[in-house]
């Protein structure tokens, strides 16, 4: 259960603006959203970085898919594991072996050399905000500035979803019939 109330479109029609922009993007209005709404500009900025983050970057679905996925086995970040890798992951190209085989990435011959390099920098992030040189040449070998800004603001964003997430204690969504 949520540390927190959340905030129900019924109870609060100030808010109907950006309840309706969350809903037109997100295509409901989902937990995380509903905790955010307690402060709505927060719950706006949150939606803008996410939708440049998930849609708007120049990084393939696959590769951004395999960088939340890891965090979120990195972490033990429920939430993600449980929402994101069947709604997001699979249909942007991760199958469910190469999500579960994200738990242990180095030990598993199912990513390329440059999704690899990825993963590196990915867990290399997560361990510290001092990155390796070794990590950054490796992501470097593979992908552009704006893939490697893309790739270290997604990582960085994922890595504080997850805090937020897990000290609000946000509940996992009720699955769709």
């Amino acid at each position: 259960m949520a540390r927190i109330s959340y905030i129900e479109e019924k109870d609060h029609p100030e808010l109907a603006s950006q309840i309706a922009k969350i809903k037109g993007e997100r295509k409901g209005l989902i937990n995380i959203y509903k905790l955010l709404l307690h402060s709505p500009a927060v719950a706006i900025t949150w939606l803008e970085q996410i939708g440049a983050i998930r849609w708007k970057t120049k990084l393939s679905p696959r590769l951004r898919e395999i960088a939340i996925v890891r965090i979120a086995h990195a972490a033990r970040y429920a939430y993600a594991l449980q929402q994101h890798v069947p709604t997001i992951a699979v249909p942007d190209g991760v199958t469910l072996e190469e999500c579960d085989a994200l738990k242990d990435w180095r030990a598993s011959g199912l990513f390329s050399e440059g999704e690899r390099a990825a993963l590196a920098y990915v867990d290399a992030m997560i361990a510290s905000p001092e990155v390796p040189d070794d990590a950054f040449d490796g992501v470097r070998k593979y992908f552009d500035e704006r893939e490697i800004l893309e790739l270290t603001v997604l990582t960085g964003a994922y890595i504080m979803h997850n805090r937020v997430f897990t000290a609000l204690r946000v509940d996992v969504e009720p699955k769709k019939s």
